[in-house]
C-alpha cells in the first residue's frame, strides 16, 4: 500500500487552470468517433477513464492523434456505427462514462462482444441499462454476477421503438440510450420509471448531442423522444470545459481556509450540473464570484446546511468533507446513488469522517454529520475511489496529521491532483 502524508496547511491562495471534464471528454470522444471527418477536441482530460475510452475506440478502428498532455486531440471519425473488430472483448476498467455508452453502441452494431471492467466495475450494477436494451431487441447475458459486468452483447437487432428505463440509480443508463438511439433507423421513445436522478448530467448529454448535430426532446426529464435515422456531424473544433466536480475541491479549500482561489476553465455558462455546488457553499457561508470563464471563491464563517443534493452527487461528497469545518449539523439528502458508485460511498464517507472525529449517521439515502470539536489525525482509506482521496485532502486544512492511503486512485480523473492542490496551499 502506498501512502501520502499531507503537509498541514496554514492558508490557501492562488489560481489554477482546470483539466477538462471527464463526462464531457468521454462523450466528446465517442461522438467525434461516430461523426464523419476530423474533429479537434481541445482540453481533453488525460486520465484512466478517458484512456479506457480511447483504447476502446482504437480497438473499433478509430484514429486518434493527440499531443503529450492531450490538450489537443484530432479524431478521424467513422461516419456512423463501427464495424465489429477482430478483438471482440472490451475492457473498460472502472470507467462508468465509457462502459455504459459503449454497451449501447455495441448493442446497435452487428457482432458478438464481451464488455468487462475491473474488480470494482464488476460490483457496479448495469441491469437497468441491460433491461432497456433487451426491450429494444438486444441479446445480452451476464457472464459473472447477476446485474453486473462482464456482459456478452449480441448486437445488430435494435431498430428503435418504445422503451422504459428506471431512473433512480444513475443517469448514465439513460445517457447511454440517448447517445445511441439517434443512430437507429426508427424513432424511439424512452419513458423513465420513477424519479430520474442526476438530471443535470442528462442536460449535459443533450447539449453535446446538439453540438454534434443530433437532437432529442424531453418532457420534465421523464419522457424522451429521439428521432431515428440521424447522424452525428463534426463541429470542427470542440472545447471541453473544465471539470466542475474536480473544481469543487479547490472552491472548498478557499471556503474552509479563508483565502481566495480563482479557477479558470469553468464559469457561469457551464453546461455541467456540478456548477450548482457553488450554490451549496454560498449557503454554507462562502463568498462566490462567477465570471463567464472563471470562478473565484473566498472563505467565510461556515455553517452546516440541510440540502437535497441528488442533482450533484459527486460534489455532494465535497460538502460532506466541508461539514468537518462548519458550525452545526450538516444533512445531505436524497443521495442513495452514493451506494452504487465506484464504491459504496455512503459507507466509505461515514467510516472516514468518523476517523476524523465527526459524529455520523448514515441512512438509506442521507447522511447526517456533526463536526468534531477538533479534527483528529487519521489515515484515510480510499476504497479504490478517486473522489474519496480528493475530498479528504481537505482535512489537511486543520491541525491534524492526514495520510491518504493509495493516493494514486486520483489517476481515474485527475492524475496530478495532489500537485495542483499543493500549489494553492501554503
Amino acid at each position: 500500500m502506498t501512502q501520502k502524508l499531507l503537509p498541514k496547511v496554514n492558508s490557501v491562495e492562488g489560481e489554477i487552470n482546470l483539466p477538462g471534464s471527464k463526462s464531457l471528454s468521454n462523450r466528446a470522444l465517442l461522438l467525434a468517433a461516430l461523426a464523419p471527418g476530423q474533429t479537434t477536441l481541445l482540453n481533453l482530460l488525460r486520465s484512466e477513464d478517458t484512456q479506457r475510452m480511447v483504447e476502446a475506440l482504437t480497438q473499433l478502428g478509430v484514429s486518434l492523434t493527440m499531443n503529450d498532455d492531450w490538450s489537443r486531440c484530432v479524431v478521424s471519425g467513422h461516419d456512423g456505427l463501427f464495424q465489429a473488430p477482430n478483438e471482440h472483448k472490451f475492457f473498460l476498467g472502472n470507467a462508468g462514462t465509457a462502459i455504459r455508452p459503449l454497451t449501447s453502441i455495441l448493442a446497435m452494431m452487428q457482432g458478438n462482444f464481451i464488455v468487462d471492467g475491473d474488480q470494482y466495475m464488476r460490483e457496479r450494477p448495469i441491469n437497468h441499462l441491460v433491461e432497456a436494451l433487451k426491450q429494444l431487441g438486444a441479446s445480452i447475458e451476464y457472464l459473472g454476477e447477476e446485474n453486473c459486468p462482464p456482459l456478452r452483447v449480441i448486437g445488430g437487432s435494435i431498430r428503435g421503438g418504445k422503451v422504459e428505463i428506471k431512473g433512480d440509480i444513475s443517469s448514465q443508463y439513460l445517457t447511454s440510450l440517448l447517445l445511441a438511439l439517434p443512430l437507429a433507423p426508427k424513432d424511439s421513445e424512452v419513458s423513465v420509471i420513477g424519479e430520474q436522478v442526476s438530471k443535470p448530467y442528462l442536460d449535459l448529454t443533450l447539449d453535446i448531442m446538439s453540438k454534434f448535430g443530433v437532437n432529442a426532446r424531453h418532457e420534465n426529464h421523464q419522457y424522451f423522444t429521439i428521432p431515428g435515422g440521424q447522424s452525428y456531424q463534426s463541429p470542427g473544433t470542440y472545447l471541453i470545459e473544465g471539470d466542475a466536480s474536480s473544481a469543487s475541491y479547490f472552491f472548498a479549500a478557499a471556503a474552509i481556509a479563508g483565502g481566495t482561489v480563482r479557477v479558470n476553465g469553468i464559469g457561469s455558462n457551464s453546461v455541467q450540473g456540478d456548477i450548482e455546488f457553488l450554490d451549496a457553499i454560498e449557503a454554507m457561508g462562502a463568498v462566490v464570484s462567477r465570471q463567464s470563464d472563471s470562478v473565484e471563491v473566498s472563505g467565510g464563517a461556515l455553517k452546516g446546511i440541510d440540502m437535497d443534493l441528488n442533482h450533484i452527487p459527486d460534489a455532494a461528497m465535497t460538502i460532506a468533507a466541508m461539514a468537518l469545518f462548519a458550525e452545526g449539523t450538516t444533512i445531505i439528502r436524497n443521495i442513495y446513488n452514493w451506494r452504487v458508485k465506484e464504491t459504496d460511498r455512503m459507507f466509505a464517507m461515514a467510516t472516514e469522517l468518523r476517523k476524523l472525529g465527526a459524529t455520523v449517521e448514515a441512512g438509506h439515502d442521507y447522511i447526517v454529520i456533526e463536526p468534531p470539536e477538533k479534527i483528529q489525525s487519521a489515515s484515510i482509506n480510499t476504497y479504490g475511489d478517486h473522489r474519496i482521496a480528493m475530498c479528504f485532502s481537505l482535512a489537511s486544512l486543520s491541525d491534524a496529521e492526514i495520510t491518504i492511503n493509495n493516493p494514486e486512485v486520483t489517476a481515474k480523473t485527475f492524475p496530478d491532483y495532489f500537485d495542483v492542490f499543493a500549489s494553492i496551499c501554503h
